[in-house]
């Protein structure tokens, strides 16, 4: 099991439209807990994200499952929008910020779950086509270096080198994989107060392509 660790911060500068920046771990991950304190950039940084995830596009290039949380950049005034994604093969249980569950990806099926090893990533990079409200605002140049810097990173799992018997760290209190009863009702609350869009209780989406929800 890959050890707690702590690193000094680090910041991502975007150079030119279109490009960006960021870091990957060293090792490929089967299952485990990741996360990392990241502080945000004020002022304009709409059309610019800055995100941590897992993917294992580099071992199956378009074909690949991908885990993200993702900081939506904004214009002055306004708060990120916080974003979270789960992709298979091209097209996580659990999410967390500040430790309280916000979402939960429970394994329905072997279709909808992501099962091959992973890397972590941390980016920061131009998404202006939709980022912002759905793409109003762009990045806007005269306002980089776009920096993110995280630190106080967690990287607990199964490496694809681990034995077999190597089980991942729980999330919940009582040792066990699903949430505590305290850590459920923390979800509601942040999902009753915060949540803005979900796809599953979108009605012009073809819930038959969706069965995760």
């Amino acid at each position: 099991m890959a050890p707690l660790f702590s690193l000094l911060s680090l910041s991502s500068i975007i150079p030119s439209s279109a490009q960006g920046s960021g870091f990957k771990s060293l090792h490929s991950y089967r299952s485990g807990y990741f996360g990392a304190a990241i502080k945000l950039q004020p002022g304009y940084t709409a059309g610019v994200i800055t995100s941590i995830y897992l993917s294992n596009n580099q071992d199956h290039p378009g074909n690949h499952d991908e885990i993200d949380i993702e900081f939506l950049g904004t214009t002055p005034g306004k708060p990120y929008v916080l974003q979270t994604n789960v992709y298979i093969r091209g097209s996580g249980d659990g999410f967390f910020v500040d430790d309280v569950p916000i979402r939960r990806y429970p394994r329905k099926s072997d279709a909808t779950y992501p099962t091959r090893p992973m890397y972590v990533y941390g980016s920061v990079w131009d998404a202006s086509s939709w980022a912002t409200e759905n793409g109003k605002y762009k990045a806007d140049y005269r306002y980089q270096p776009f920096i993110g810097r995280y630190r106080n990173f967690r990287l607990q799992g199964c490496t694809i080198q681990s034995p077999n018997y190597c089980k991942p760290p729980s999330t919940s209190p009582s040792g066990y994989g699903s949430l505590s009863p305290q850590q459920f009702a923390a979800m509601q609350w942040a999902q009753n107060n915060y949540l803005i869009y979900n796809y599953c209780h979108d009605p012009r989406r073809d819930h038959t392509l969706i069965p995760e929800c």
